[in-house]
């Protein structure tokens, strides 16, 4: 899978590196001082991930858990997002990260008792007695989770502080490592869903829609909470129909009851990232759009198509009797 391994000294020896290192294929395996002197330091071509993939393995520095920016989440409540890795082995066209760092190559943080020491603080403040936690930021927060083996340690927190609430982000049907473990009311699960066209057309190396829906129905069954994410949405002259489509099957494995909420958003780039996707995906349909500088310098489609698109998917899912008051509109200036 990996070409090169790199691990942080310090690191070398714990029970967290033995284990991913033992379910990892990779062709050869190099010590270093500290991740952040080594990964990103220089320019790596996003593509190069198809090709030429490398992971480092280490313990993260610095703040471990960062507070959300507004409409980021559901809710009035707190929002924050910790962060256990870097990068994803998927390739969507629109994907952030491939502006955001230097390097598509992998990096998975060992220390999250760490991260759950930060989040336990955290916790302690008044303000944050029914705050939300998210993984999946920077990274998918299941696509290799049958590897870094984490989910448990972050179960039992959300297990001793059941006012407070986690959302693992993801697009992958990488599901199993969740089936062993009890579900909990206040763990969410969310999917990122694109209709089958759009799945198709832009999300490479992902597991198809198809497959995420089974895993949805495969996890309702069992027991846990699901949060949904129709974001981002790229607008085609048959968008709404396929939204329609996408519903209907959604509805019929998702009861409301089971459902968290829905995040709904359009496309949307920095400068930076939506010169990546231009020089990466010269011919894709997403370069072709109208779109202007927003709120936030972020381009988007102007506002009056925004809101076409995002209140037209907003009633297909009041259609499909789920509760208005579980949708809200992602990193729009509401």
């Amino acid at each position: 899978m990996f070409d090169k391994v790199f691990i942080e000294k310090k690191s070398y020896q714990k029970d967290n590196t033995k284990s991913i290192l033992n379910k990892v294929k990779y062709n050869s395996l190099i010590e270093i001082d500290d991740i952040s002197k080594h990964w990103g330091t220089y320019k790596k071509p996003y593509l190069h991930k198809r090709t030429n993939l490398n992971l480092y393995i280490g313990e993260k520095k610095g703040t471990l858990v960062k507070e959300a920016p507004p409409a980021y989440g559901h809710g009035t409540e707190k929002h924050y997002y910790f962060i256990h890795a870097y990068n994803c082995i998927y390739e969507c066209q629109y994907c952030y990260l491939q502006g955001h760092f230097n390097s598509p190559d992998i990096v998975l943080f060992i220390n999250h008792e760490d991260i759950v020491k930060e989040m336990e603080e955290l916790c302690g403040l008044e303000e944050n007695m029914d705050a939300w936690f998210h993984a999946g930021e920077f990274s998918d927060s299941l696509a290799l989770s049958h590897i870094t083996n984490e989910l448990e340690i972050y179960f039992d927190f959300f297990k001793r502080y059941p006012q407070t609430k986690l959302e693992l982000r993801t697009k992958s049907s990488n599901i199993l490592p969740l089936l062993k473990l009890e579900p909990l009311k206040n763990v969410f699960v969310s999917f990122t869903l694109s209709s089958h066209e759009a799945g198709k057309a832009f999300d490479y190396r992902c597991p198809s829609v198809r497959s995420r829906l089974t895993s949805i129905k495969k996890l309702v069954e069992h027991g846990f909470n699901i949060g949904i994410h129709f974001d981002p949405i790229i607008y085609h002259p048959n968008f709404e129909q396929d939204y329609e489509k996408l519903l209907t099957e959604l509805a019929s494995i998702l009861p409301s009851e089971q459902l968290g909420y829905i995040s709904i958003g359009v496309v949307r780039f920095t400068k930076d990232v939506y010169k990546e996707v231009e020089n990466n995906y010269p011919d894709s349909p997403i370069t072709k759009q109208d779109y202007i500088k927003s709120f936030d310098n972020k381009v988007r489609y102007n506002l009056a198509m925004r809101m076409w698109i995002l209140n037209t998917v907003k009633n297909i899912c009041i259609k499909n009797e789920y509760e208005e008051s579980k949708i809200y509109l992602c990193m729009e200036d509401q």
